[in-house]
């Protein structure tokens, strides 16, 4: 008689041990899962030495006034502020060896409210340039209602630094409608001379009837 609750009591004890052994299995099996590696930090990769030689003397010189864009082999982009355009420019001519410009382009930003215009130095005499960009970036206030020569759309022009943007900013002048302070010319180089409408370069113009 007296061995039956015994019994009972043991087998109670082993049911009641299930599952206190299973979350020890589960807890076992837990710390054995390995753990993922942490990543490697990602290396900056290491710029080109002789385009950040020219980055560096610009930085060097005019500092805040200045923001690098982009380093690349034979590519370099600078954003400088409307008013400091003149004086880099000029310093890339003669400090840097930039002689000449090879195009302008101009970058309509109706959501910034911003026209950028883009300058591509290069130079003709220094060897060490001959395969060398150099781009200046510059941004104007954009007129919602332009009226070309007559609002705030302006900038420096870079005519008396380099003689080859003659055309180009008279270009950038009619199809974006960017007066430049300082130019010789101002005259329409495409369009009519009786052009009413917006420049056609800006994002916000439409072809009549299409």
């Amino acid at each position: 008689m007296s061995s039956e609750p015994e019994k009972e009591t043991v087998e109670k004890k082993s049911e009641d041990s299930t599952p206190t052994d299973d979350k020890a299995t589960e807890k076992s099996a837990a710390a054995k899962k390995p753990v993922p590696a942490k990543a490697p930090p990602k290396e900056e990769p290491e710029l080109p030495a002789f385009e950040k030689g020219i980055v560096d003397k610009i930085t060097e010189k005019f500092g805040e006034k200045t923001k690098v864009s982009f380093v690349k082999p034979d590519r370099i982009g600078i954003k400088v502020g409307r008013d400091d355009i003149h004086d880099v420019a000029e310093f890339a001519r003669d400090v840097l060896n930039y002689d000449h410009v090879d195009s302008v382009a101009g970058v309509d930003y109706p959501a910034d409210k911003e026209i950028e215009v883009v300058y591509h130095l290069s130079s003709y005499t220094d060897p060490s340039l001959s395969r060398q960009i150099l781009e200046l970036a510059t941004r104007a206030q954009r007129e919602d209602n332009p009226i070309p020569g007559s609002d705030a759309t302006k900038l420096p022009s870079l005519r008396d630094i380099f003689y080859s943007v003659e055309f180009h900013e008279r270009e950038v002048f009619e199809m974006l409608g960017v007066y430049f302070e300082g130019h010789p010319d101002n005259r329409r180089l495409l369009l009519p001379e009786d052009w009413a409408d917006l420049p056609p370069l800006r994002k916000d113009f439409r072809n009549k009837g299409r």
